[in-house]
């Protein structure tokens, strides 16, 4: 059965009364049947925040025209940031990968199996050795070496191709560059990095190495925005799983990899439905 086209809206606003009320009539009288309402209110902030979506089979208001009647009926008056987006939209996703395959071939089957509604137009690498990855998969593969000699030029050409490609977003998939200010910039909440919860407590080459040598009870597992300030964005996503003496070196490096694939996903999942609100350094993940 097809899916129905459904509008899905984000809102951030200072907090006041009649913000549910209003845009839940704002949908009734045109004729929208709502299939999702989700709301949080940060009393510390005093900010409302809201994720609504609804059907549009029915409703009144041209989709070409649903920001704009929303904007001046009921934006406007109460200083609201919104992000309107559809349903049957499908973003284009671009991986950045390393040496490491364990997250890509993760996600490329969750893709395959319409797990993730996304499109891959390319995944951009510093080595060669996961091109055989993209193969199987008949996605083009860019190989992309850097050196701090040619990393300005090489990024110049990293965002030729995303722009080629139209990305929507990015997926650092175990990529061991830190990316530039201006690829962030101009992907700004749209770059998600996957990395071990270590940080800062065992940083460097082998954190699983260190942590087995303090003989940590927890591992876990991180998921955030990239931001210029390095692994501090907005946090999507986390999990941890437990270890004890009897684990292993390998032990600590299966089940850290297994996390990281199982958290980079629920991240990806959560930006592709558009269940993620950044605020400040802070994101609202919807139900």
């Amino acid at each position: 059965m097809q899916e129905k086209e459904a509008a899905i809206l984000l809102i951030s606003c200072p907090d006041k009364k009649g913000i549910v009320a209003t845009v839940t009539e704002f949908l009734h009288k045109n004729k929208g049947n709502i299939i999702s309402l989700d709301q949080h209110v940060d009393t510390q902030e005093e900010v409302f925040f809201m994720r609504v979506k609804w059907d549009l089979t029915e409703f009144i208001i041209p989709k070409i025209k649903i920001g704009e009647y929303f904007q001046t009926l009921i934006a406007d008056s109460f200083n609201m940031n919104w992000q309107l987006t559809f349903s049957t939209e499908r973003l284009q996703m671009a991986v950045f990968v390393s040496k490491m395959s364990h997250c890509l071939y993760d996600l490329l089957s969750r893709c395959d199996s319409g797990e993730l509604r996304v499109d891959i137009p390319l995944i951009i690498s510093n080595h060669k050795e996961l091109e055989h990855i993209a193969q199987k998969f008949n996605i083009p593969f860019e190989y992309l070496p850097i050196t701090p000699e040619n990393k300005k030029e090489q990024e110049a050409k990293e965002l030729e191709l995303l722009k080629k490609y139209k990305v929507d977003f990015i997926v650092l998939a175990r990529y061991m560059q830190i990316l530039s200010d201006q690829i962030i910039e101009e992907f700004k909440h749209k770059v998600i990095n996957i990395h071990h919860s270590f940080l800062p407590a065992f940083p460097g080459a082998k954190p699983y190495h260190s942590a087995y040598e303090r003989g940590v009870k927890l591992i876990g597992a991180t998921s955030h925005y990239v931001t210029a300030e390095l692994d501090e964005g907005p946090i999507i996503a986390q999990d941890v799983t437990s270890m004890d003496h009897k684990n292993s070196i390998p032990d600590l490096v299966r089940k850290g990899r297994d996390l990281e694939k199982i958290v980079l996903a629920r991240a990806v999942y959560a930006h592709v439905r558009r269940k993620t609100l950044v605020y400040k350094n802070r994101t609202i993940v919807f139900d």
